[in-house]
């Protein structure tokens, strides 16, 4: 490049980049080239990190040079921004660089934002995050991806390793956040388990048990004694006051997130309530209780 580059309007401005920087070279402070190779036989690698934090300032349009380094050896190069096709992981959200990608499939056009666009939002992996989770089938989560404001644990716990406090607070997020947990449905603990490892990494092998151990038992409510009341519900009865204090402290966009169900600050909790009573009368011990009346006793 530096060769090739004199008599031009570029002559003595090529510049390898130490360290770890992005991209490798630069061209009069305004043009860049990102340098991949591999061994394999094939044209995809990943790519940097979605956040671009360590980009070179100035830097506006970036070139990608890929060297297959295999038999027979080959190099391309096409626009940075014309080869990214998906998001993947490592240790953080990466592009996935495919040197073959058609014309309007990349990461870009799925998610329909702009490269350069995306890249100086000040948050840009939440349209990628909105895109994967629109694409996502009942019962998966995006472990790998989350908001940057959210951090989650380096070390994966198994349940019984918490204490009694983690454990109960853990429970009471979880009946407010999953009020699917409070039905009859055979995957009613599956967004609960997934949400554990990947929020809270956290291991719990007998999830069920957290909530339905201990069989039926009555239950008193202002001068009232209701009969044969399942454990689930008993364990939200007794909790109610921390329960409610996670509902409060929880914002309502959040909520909608969990529930996928819209609601706001001010329906919120007359929301949750109508969600748990919905959802226990499908469980047969369940069908005789008013949950909607108990538990607006119990918190009005």
């Amino acid at each position: 490049m530096t060769e090739l580059a004199v008599g031009t309007a570029f002559e003595n401005s090529i510049e390898v980049i130490g360290g770890q920087k992005f991209p490798d070279i630069i061209a009069n402070k305004f043009y860049g080239i990102e340098v991949k190779t591999t061994t394999q036989n094939h044209w995809k690698t990943t790519g940097n990190s979605v956040l671009e934090s360590t980009r070179v300032e100035d830097v506006e349009r970036i070139f990608m040079l890929f060297g297959k380094l295999g038999k027979p050896i080959e190099f391309k190069c096409r626009a940075y921004e014309e080869c990214l096709s998906e998001v993947v992981v490592t240790h953080s959200p990466r592009y996935l660089i495919d040197m073959n990608l058609e014309k309007g499939k990349t990461i870009f056009d799925k998610i329909n934002t702009p490269y350069d666009t995306l890249r100086q939002k000040q948050n840009p992996i939440k349209p990628i995050t909105d895109y994967y989770k629109s694409k996502l089938k009942p019962g998966q989560d995006l472990w790998w991806i989350q908001d940057t404001e959210q951090a989650s644990n380096l070390v994966i716990n198994i349940w019984n390793n918490l204490n009694q406090r983690e454990k109960q607070e853990i429970k009471n997020r979880a009946m407010v956040y999953f009020p699917e947990v409070f039905s009859n449905r055979g995957d009613k603990f599956a967004r609960l388990a997934i949400w554990l490892v990947t929020k809270e990494s956290v291991v719990c092998p007998n999830i069920r048990d957290l909530f339905t151990a201990g069989g039926k038992d009555d239950y008193l409510i202002k001068n009232k004694t209701y009969k044969n009341i399942p454990r689930i519900y008993i364990k939200l009865f007794e909790n109610i006051d921390s329960v409610l204090e996670v509902l409060i402290n929880t914002s309502s966009i959040e909520l909608t997130e969990y529930w996928n169900e819209k609601t706001s600050e001010k329906k919120k909790i007359m929301d949750w309530i109508e969600l748990v009573s919905m959802n226990s009368k499908t469980v047969s011990g369940a069908k005789h209780l008013n949950l909607k009346q108990m538990l607006n006793e119990l918190i009005l």
